[in-house]
């Protein structure tokens, strides 16, 4: 990563050491092994993001089960993170189970390009996926005014564990593509003697060599 930039896909997440709910945490460091879901919101006590919060702990259940950990963020201190939580707690009946980044004075928003410019200190709403090696495999950006869709999260979390495992691509709404439904898009021949094969090859089904598809 460029000295003054903020993460790009493919580099390695900048190690941060950051005070929490949770006690302080290095990040990547303490997560090694694991998928991190980073995930920023404008302000404690606002209500997007309480609908946020709550939907992301809900199901916090399904990204364990992904081998994923979520991190809130924002630029409150942590005493107005401990008391809101407590609130979606007592008024919501939800408790948070991750811990939230108390970034008070805006170096890690500023080093992830979490803090627009026209709309003061608060955070946006940024996601970050950070694989187990540490680097950064996607980026999402919302307004304040857009709560996020949680499943959209997972889904990309899903497709990004598949691609890697099973060296594909997903087609567009995977895993309920209108064409392909949940079967993945087998990476392009490159040279002829590939094309000519892959149209041959009863493993998987083609609408032309350049676009093959197959169930895993």
């Amino acid at each position: 990563m460029k000295k003054g930039k903020f993460p790009l896909l493919g580099d390695k997440f900048p190690k941060i050491s950051v005070k929490t709910t949770h006690g302080m945490k290095n990040i990547p460091g303490d997560y090694e092994g694991k998928w991190i879901v980073l995930f920023s919101h404008p302000g404690d006590f606002t209500p997007v993001c309480t609908t946020e919060f709550i939907e992301f702990a809900k199901r916090d259940a399904e990204f364990k089960a992904l081998n994923a950990e979520l991190i809130g963020l924002s630029v409150d201190q942590v005493f107005s993170h401990i008391k809101w939580v407590e609130w979606i707690k007592e008024k919501m009946d939800v408790t948070i189970p991750f811990p939230v980044i108390a970034d008070e004075m805006g170096h890690v928003g500023s080093k992830l390009g979490m803090l627009h410019p026209g709309k003061g200190t608060n955070t946006v709403r940024a996601v970050f996926l950070i694989d187990p090696e540490g680097f950064n495999r996607l980026i999402l950006y919302y307004p304040q005014e857009i709560g996020r869709n949680i499943d959209e999260v997972l889904r990309a979390l899903k497709a990004l564990q598949t691609s890697d495992k099973y060296k594909v691509a997903t087609p567009a709404n995977w895993p309920n593509n209108d064409i392909f439904g949940d079967k993945v898009i087998v990476p392009p021949a490159s040279d002829e003697k590939t094309a000519a094969e892959r149209l041959k090859d009863k493993s998987i089904e083609c609408k032309d060599w350049w676009l093959c598809y197959k169930s895993l």
